[in-house]
């Protein structure tokens, strides 16, 4: 397998076409990972996402400091990864905050149905966000030619057996 880095705008690429990730943050020395779907404006350089309140939301506000990681994977021999490191900004609640998010399909789903399965039903306390973009790098994974042809011979004898 050969890794290559990926360029910044490859990065940038990866971001406005995927929309999910991970999002990590700290707080007291402790960290914490959870998955997020955000989009991504070009201009602003920046990922902008909606949650509900919570740990997320409450250690973001103490350390703004964050990384978020996306990956698109398509076998273990070819992948992409990009890692954003970037400051939290809250967003205040209003049209042009969602807005932003609008073209991301189903962009509250998650955060809502969150919110309704922890603590039953009620009205969304919606957190909108920012996270401004200060450095990114990325990675690729590409078979090699062996490793090409090691992948297709199995394949090939997996698809014979059946």
């Amino acid at each position: 397998m050969r890794i290559t880095e990926l360029s910044e705008t490859a990065c940038r690429d990866l971001l406005a076409r995927l929309g999910f990730g991970r999002l990590a943050c700290s707080y007291q020395d402790q960290p914490y990972i959870v998955p997020i779907y955000f989009t991504y404006d070009r201009n602003r350089d920046s990922l902008y996402g909606f949650t509900t309140m919570g740990r997320k939301v409450e250690w973001m506000r103490s350390n703004p400091l964050v990384c978020v990681e996306v990956d698109e994977v398509v076998s273990h021999l070819l992948w992409s990864s990009v890692v954003v490191r970037g400051r939290y900004d809250e967003l205040p609640n209003t049209p042009q905050a969602e807005h932003r998010l609008e073209e991301r399909a189903l962009w509250w789903q998650t955060a809502y149905a969150a919110s309704q399965i922890r603590s039953g039903p009620h009205p969304a306390n919606a957190v909108f966000y920012c996270i401004h973009i200060e450095e990114i790098s990325g990675r690729r994974a590409i078979a090699d030619r062996s490793e090409s042809s090691v992948g297709l011979f199995h394949a090939q004898r997996a698809a014979r057996e059946k």
